[in-house]
């Protein structure tokens, strides 16, 4: 199996000085997968995905990019590339002269190097030939992307990739990487958008003080045994406001807009019961018109986690 992984890391320890940055970190991200990274502020985060890049050693433990153990650091190991805190450009130079100068400092030609290519795939062609320094945050982020693909990646970190992006270039940006992880190519991605990472990432990795705290598919978090509040609209309010007080594990967290048919009923529910307060609005004949998570599962878990895990400090 660890020859499928493009990731695999084991006790992972980092200080810098008295600052436990990473505790005895694992992680496995496998080949072609898009996998999340979440955590607080300082919770190691930016520091792991820079040993991702090679840009830090760990000071103990023992891990593995593309199969290879990394035993030095100040180098990106063969076939990794991204960024973190934000790509770094040139804002004197033009988008394509940016990347035409990234190239010839990696020693490839830059009329062989597939920057009009790469510029195609994220989306900026049309300004090419416009200065960085006119840009907004989220075409730099993009043109952090373009650089990153000129090596092709066989890993591709990114921290905060969707940072700045209007609604069309995130669309953008995710086609991208969904399209690269069909192709083979795997994605670690920091973000403090849950719904970039559940829209994304086939697994994630939670950490909090330097501690991964959950690691696996999302599907995981939202199990039944996690209670989560729902808000619920349907074609008449208060038969379901009844219904929902005589299911068992239901509880009506507020019920302010149980007279009137345009706003919504929450409840606190695990999902059986949820699945059984449905059929029985079904089979009363009660329109279900939404029916969605107050917070999305991944958040959910997040704030339980990590709250959890700073509590136990």
């Amino acid at each position: 199996m660890d020859a499928l992984l493009a990731v695999r890391a084991r006790g992972i320890t980092k200080c810098f000085g008295d600052v436990v940055a990473l505790d005895g970190v694992d992680l496995d991200v496998a080949q072609g997968q898009i996998h999340g990274l979440v955590g607080p502020n300082g919770a190691g985060k930016t520091t792991l995905l820079g040993l991702l890049l090679g840009l830090a050693i760990a000071d103990s433990g023992r891990l593995d990019i593309l199969g290879t153990p990394v035993r030095r650091a100040l180098a990106a190991p063969d076939g990794v590339a991204g960024f973190v805190d934000g790509p770094g450009l040139y804002p004197s130079l033009t988008a394509r002269q940016n990347l035409t100068a990234l190239a010839a400092l990696r020693g490839h030609d830059a009329r062989t190097a597939g920057v009009g290519d790469v510029l195609d795939q994220v989306g900026l062609t049309d300004v090419a030939d416009d200065q960085a320094r006119g840009f907004s945050l989220g075409m730099r982020q993009r043109l952090g992307l373009a650089a990153a693909l000129l090596t092709r990646p066989r890993l591709l970190v990114l921290d905060e990739p969707s940072n700045g992006l209007d609604p069309a270039g995130k669309r953008h940006v995710h086609g991208v990487l969904t399209r690269l992880a069909a192709d083979g190519t795997s994605v670690v991605l920091s973000s403090h958008r849950m719904d970039d990472l559940e829209a994304l990432c086939s697994e994630v990795t939670i950490v909090a003080t330097g501690r991964v705290v959950f690691s696996g598919p999302l599907g995981k978090l939202a199990a039944d045994n996690r209670e989560l509040d729902y808000r619920l609209r349907t074609s008449d309010p208060p038969a379901a406001r009844r219904l929902a007080v005589d299911v068992a594990g239901i509880r009506i967290v507020d019920d302010a807009g149980a007279r009137n048919e345009t706003e919504v009923l929450v409840v606190r529910a695990l999902v059986p019961a949820l699945d059984e307060l449905v059929a029985q609005l079904v089979h009363a004949g009660i329109a279900l018109r939404e029916l969605a998570p107050v917070v999305s599962p991944l958040e959910a878990a997040f704030l339980a986690l990590t709250e959890q895990r700073e509590a136990g400090r």
